[in-house]
């Protein structure tokens, strides 16, 4: 399914110095800041003990919807965390795939089985899909212990990656007063909690933030880059030799793979449901 946040307009005029003011939102409780195979190369294995580095132009498959087809002959899997389990992982393994772990770290899901974990002075507005709030990310002693146990789970399960979704809440109607700086104390978080585990982690889209955060990221996830002309914004992870993983929805490949093939981004076409079907550069 579709992952993209919607930016404020106020969003992508301050953000360079993540500035404390961040887009409209209503006041919220106290703020607690403590703190393989293929064409396209392959995930060869990571020396013993090291985090994952994907590299540019890796290519990959993107299937969030239901159980993991192994299909694709591709070096690289991005797949639901909850919905697939130890035995998947290992057999994508066998096979000599990579496999990064799907996790939502902005917004509660009333679907997951940890869902209870999270009181309900953290959970906002709506966000547009169906049975999610998003999160209040201020709170950190509450959610990082959360956030930790996910990852504990894709650890545990043979992940080598997380992707940790919805890291732009402050750009959004989240119903708490979020602000750049909110955002980038959260995913620097996030980014130190997966590597204390081993995992490789991801930034998913917030391009506004990227300068700050491309040090703590060992990836990247687009989703649209062509469709809103962003893909330039992706350089930096490019340029310290981290894999960009794109996908484009309405896009025809005829009108992004040129200039993602110039980028080196791993760029492919899929299906807003993100089922089996791919359609890569």
């Amino acid at each position: 399914m579709r992952r993209r946040a919607l930016p404020c307009t106020a969003l992508l005029i301050a953000l360079a110095a993540a500035a404390p003011t961040g887009c409209s939102g209503r006041a919220g409780p106290p703020v607690d800041n403590n703190s393989g195979p293929s064409s396209r190369g392959s995930a060869a294995p990571s020396p013993s003990g090291a985090v994952w580095k994907p590299r540019p132009g890796l290519a990959w498959q993107w299937q969030l919807d239901g159980k993991v087809d192994a299909s694709a002959d591709v070096p690289v899997y991005d797949i639901d965390g909850f919905e697939n389990s130890a035995a998947d992982v290992a057999r994508l393994h066998r096979a000599g795939r990579k496999v990064i772990c799907y996790v939502n770290v902005g917004a509660w899901e009333d679907f997951r089985p940890d869902r209870d974990d999270f009181p309900s002075s953290v959970l906002g507005e709506p966000n547009g899909w169906a049975g999610e709030r998003w999160l209040d990310i201020r709170r950190l002693t509450v959610l990082r212990p959360i956030m930790e146990r996910r990852f504990d789970m894709c650890r545990d399960k043979g992940f080598d990656a997380v992707e940790p979704d919805l890291v732009e809440g402050y750009g959004n109607d989240t119903g708490f007063p979020l602000t750049a700086r909110d955002q980038l104390r959260y995913n620097r978080m996030i980014a130190a909690s997966a590597h204390e585990r081993g995992l490789s982690v991801g930034l998913k889209n917030d391009l506004p933030q990227i300068p700050q955060l491309v040090a703590h990221f060992d990836f990247a996830v687009n989703e649209e880059c062509a469709q809103y002309d962003e893909c330039g914004e992706l350089t930096p992870f490019i340029a310290a030799g981290k894999a960009v993983f794109h996908v484009e929805y309405t896009q025809p490949r005829s009108g992004f793979c040129a200039e993602s093939r110039r980028l080196r981004l791993s760029s492919m076409l899929k299906e807003p449901e993100l089922g089996v079907w791919r359609s890569p550069c």
